[in-house]
């Protein structure tokens, strides 16, 4: 029987968060012209506005995840990106940042306690816990934007599926294009 490894739900929740971002934002890339950012019904009111926010709240979490000091500055623009290939581009990086870094957790790094600049105060919190707020959050608003393209000429992507072995099957180009392989994934 395989011993069990702390870090690894937090590993796979970093690719499936990455994968999943890839797949939402490939779908949104074929959006016609207006629809991305086109008034609907949701907590933030547009595509564009989800994954917007979606990105400036990764910057945040991700750099105090990764001990850095750039807090509120990562919200100064509400929207930094117009278009879904620059947003696309951005949340690719910003998705490796999260995979390289619970790709290097170990047990005592996930229970260190981080700091989130906020401003006047400094935040402190176990990083466990700052990355299961993370893709709770993530989780929260993909959803949105997911179910926001169901009234668009675009098909909502398949999203619902975690990284589990028998799905191998549906994302071998996907995981190529990451250069990524299935073994990294289950490990």
């Amino acid at each position: 029987m395989p011993t069990f490894d702390p870090v690894r739900p937090f590993r796979k929740l970093a690719y499936n968060n990455a994968l999943a971002n890839r797949r939402l934002l490939q779908a949104c890339a074929t959006l016609k012209p207006g629809e991305f950012e086109a008034p609907r019904t949701s907590f933030f009111p547009s595509i564009k506005e989800t994954l917007n926010h979606i990105i400036t709240v990764d910057w945040f979490y991700v750099d105090g995840l990764e001990g850095g000091t750039l807090g509120l500055k990562a919200f100064e623009v509400d929207e930094p990106f117009d278009d879904v290939s620059s947003l696309a581009e951005a949340q690719a990086k910003v998705d490796q940042r999260l995979v390289a870094l619970c790709e290097a957790l170990t047990p005592q790094r996930l229970t260190s306690t981080i700091s989130l600049h906020r401003g006047a105060r400094i935040q402190e919190e176990r990083m466990e816990d700052v990355l299961g707020h993370l893709f709770q959050h993530q989780t929260h608003h993909r959803g949105q934007a997911h179910a926001m393209l169901s009234g668009t000429s675009v098909a909502p992507p398949q999203l619902d599926e975690f990284i589990v072995a028998d799905d191998a099957r549906f994302r071998g180009a996907e995981l190529t294009a990451l250069g990524w392989n299935e073994k990294t994934l289950m490990r």
